[in-house]
């Protein structure tokens, strides 16, 4: 059954973390990155290994739907090496240019990318996003914050299936069931890494409807969870985090509107976690270092990112 909008309204006033940090604060939840959770993280490297969780950018991607008007990254080359050789030169150089949406391959999404109820996180108004981009919330405010001890939540591996169905909501007793299950804590400032093991389908069978379709995604419930961890950050493999179709009537991606604008949670999508799976699930240990700065866009709503995992 799903949630009334009265509902969901009560909740958000409830989980709200506006003024927390201070009436200007930009940055969240990501207010949890300090010196003792960089040195956490750092303390999780045992195996000597570096992973990389973005998906490829360019038209191979997932935007094969036009959600949201969004497309594949477009690349194009500027000089070449047949540029070089039809100038009748032997020395030369490449050079090329992208052209992509922010939110279209693995990214993050900044605090200035959501809007409940006319105000983004910590009660600006979104009247603050206009043609010129972010006002508030930007995604350079958080250029320094986007490293630190990380946590990988095979929620997939857990269930025993290589990807959970479509319309499958992981709630926060599915978070404490893996958490336990793979022997691992978390702390205030870990950045959660949750795999429903839907890239990876992706990968093997073809994007489909992954851009905006139905998905495994997190569950309204798992919003006071993360909170209540103090969690600097979380990521899925999903194309948008939570569980699609969603749980709201009438209302587009609701834990997204709980998690951006009211907590000012800093959310990751389209990571592709299948090969930390596997590493993770071969020596049982499943915190590591992550580092996924994002670029400093100005005025930008999020950042492409390749978040590097070292462990």
């Amino acid at each position: 059954m799903g949630m009334s909008l009265d509902e969901f309204h009560e909740l958000a006033l409830e989980l709200r973390n506006w003024g927390q940090w201070g009436d200007d604060d930009e940055l969240g939840t990501l207010n949890f990155v300090n010196g003792d959770t960089i040195r956490a993280g750092r303390d999780e490297i045992v195996a000597g290994e570096t992973l990389g969780l973005a998906i490829d950018f360019g038209p191979s991607g997932p935007q094969t739907t036009g959600q949201g008007r969004r497309f594949n990254p477009v690349h194009w080359m500027l000089e070449t090496g047949t540029d070089t050789l039809a100038s009748g030169q032997r020395h030369g150089y490449a050079d090329d240019v992208i052209e992509m949406c922010v939110h279209g391959a693995t990214h993050w999404d900044g605090l200035g990318h959501g809007f409940y109820d006319g105000k983004m996180w910590n009660g600006y108004d979104m009247a603050l996003v206009d043609a010129k981009g972010v006002g508030k919330n930007p995604i350079t405010a958080v250029r320094d914050r986007l490293a630190g001890r990380g946590v990988l939540i095979d929620v997939a591996r857990n269930k025993s299936v290589d990807a959970l169905e479509p319309g499958f909501a992981i709630h926060a007793e599915d978070l404490d069931a893996t958490v336990d299950a793979q022997g691992v804590e978390i702390q205030p400032g870990d950045f959660l890494l949750i795999r429903t093991g839907q890239i990876g389908e992706a990968t093997r069978n073809g994007w489909g409807k992954y851009a905006g379709g139905e998905a495994p995604g997190l569950a309204i419930d798992t919003a006071k969870w993360l909170r209540d961890k103090q969690v600097a950050g979380i990521a899925t493999d999903t194309w948008g985090a939570e569980v699609r179709p969603n749980e709201v009537k009438d209302l587009n991606q609701p834990w997204h509107r709980l998690a951006i604008p009211n907590i000012g949670l800093t959310v990751g999508e389209m990571f592709d976690l299948e090969r930390l799976s596997e590493r993770c699930a071969a020596d049982g240990h499943y915190a590591f270092f992550l580092s996924a700065g994002a670029l400093p866009i100005e005025r930008g709503t999020g950042s492409p990112v390749n978040p590097i995992v070292i462990r």
